[in-house]
């Protein structure tokens, strides 16, 4: 890494304390002037020199450079930058190998930088990857499906991606766990103290088989306001988005509506027409024309490389009948289950003339479907055990 290469990075470092995530102005900024320029110039309260923006949105600029400004004392030092690398922390940037290049389609928006627990590579894990996500209040019937969709993609080599909440988003997380999968929690707070504080074993797990993720530098904690802003990441970062479970209000269908405008694939899965929890997919699947899925394999029809993963269409059992013409099987329902009945009064039951009626009882003798009495054909009993 060369000297001006490390000084960029460290200025990104920067950002992450200085602004909050999505900032518009920012991102703006840093679309045309290299990130140790723009820190400068926050630090010396002037615009930078690249500045490509209307004279009427200079007030604007000058305000946001203010606010950025007042967190300064926040940023941290060369100390902390080691301290936090040496438990596991790391920061990625733009341009990085590991950088996932499909979180450009943010434009503006898109993160100044990442901050990484786990040892998992990231960007070759979002080349095959889903989230899932879902209701913090899950019913027994949603945590059944995440888990189990999410341990099916796991087994198929598909990272699983979601918001490290209660519910279905932990539920998501333990099935790709269960399976040895990949998984990434996207979180809206610091890695080093992961929200929910109920999941600190699980978010363990994660690091050790997966990935710890976030906008927001070591140390921050979580807002409300946050978790919105970090959901665009989630869709933006995976192949597809799974809504499992999700009421009306869900903070879910926020990551389902960041999917739908990056014309990313977007699932949901039904459930009771009974039930609140899922009415939220219900309405995704009738207005925003989200595809109805049920299990990894109708997820992997979507996302997959064409023709790869086509989901094997269901049927019901295929059973000897299937395979009648429709004049033997008029011939077979004709024929009486119990007294025995003649070739002329079964041609006449079934409708057709006696010739047939006497060839097809021969087809369906030698098939085993019917057997001679002593009153004439009857259907032929299974034998008792």
């Amino acid at each position: 890494m060369t000297q001006d290469e490390a000084r960029q990075r460290a200025a990104r470092a920067h950002l992450t304390y200085l602004a909050e995530p999505a900032d518009t102005m920012l991102g703006a900024l840093l679309r045309d002037n290299e990130p140790a320029a723009v820190v400068a110039a926050i630090m010396a309260g002037r615009l930078p020199s690249r500045v490509k923006r209307p004279d009427r949105d200079a007030g604007a600029l000058t305000r946001a450079l203010r606010r950025w400004a007042s967190r300064v004392p926040e940023s941290p030092a060369e100390p902390d930058l080691a301290s936090w690398q040496r438990q596991g922390i790391r920061l990625i940037c733009p341009g990085d190998p590991e950088w996932p290049s499909q979180l450009e389609v943010l434009g503006a928006t898109a993160p100044y930088a990442l901050w990484l627990r786990g040892q998992a590579d990231l960007r070759f894990g979002c080349l095959s990857s889903v989230s899932i996500v879902g209701s913090r209040a899950a019913t027994a019937y949603g945590t059944h499906v995440a888990t189990e969709m999410a341990a099916a993609l796991g087994e198929r080599g598909w990272m699983v991606v979601s918001g490290g909440a209660y519910g279905i988003d932990g539920a998501a997380h333990c099935g790709a766990l269960a399976a040895e999968g990949l998984t990434v929690a996207v979180l809206a707070c610091g890695v080093d103290r992961p929200y929910p504080a109920g999941h600190t074993e699980l978010f363990d797990a994660i690091v050790a088989q997966g990935i710890l993720l976030s906008e927001w530098p070591p140390g921050r904690t979580p807002t409300r306001h946050g978790f919105l802003v970090r959901n665009r990441v989630i869709a933006a970062l995976t192949r597809g988005t799974v809504v499992v479970e999700a009421g009306l209000r869900s903070g879910a269908l926020s990551t389902a509506r960041h999917a739908r405008d990056l014309c990313r694939p977007l699932m949901a899965v039904p459930g009771p027409v009974t039930s609140e929890a899922s009415r939220g997919c219900h309405d995704i699947i009738r207005n925003w024309d989200a595809v109805c899925v049920t299990s990894a394999a109708d997820v992997l029809d979507c996302v997959g490389p064409m023709g790869d993963h086509l989901a094997e269409r269901t049927r019901g059992p295929v059973l000897p009948h299937d395979s009648l013409d429709p004049q033997t099987a008029l011939v077979l329902d004709a024929v009486p289950a119990r007294a025995g009945a003649g070739p002329a009064t079964i041609a006449a039951s079934a409708g057709v003339d006696l010739d047939t009626a006497i060839r097809c009882l021969g087809s369906l003798a030698a098939g085993g479907f019917i057997d001679r009495s002593e009153t004439g054909w009857r259907i032929k009993r299974p034998p008792r055990r």
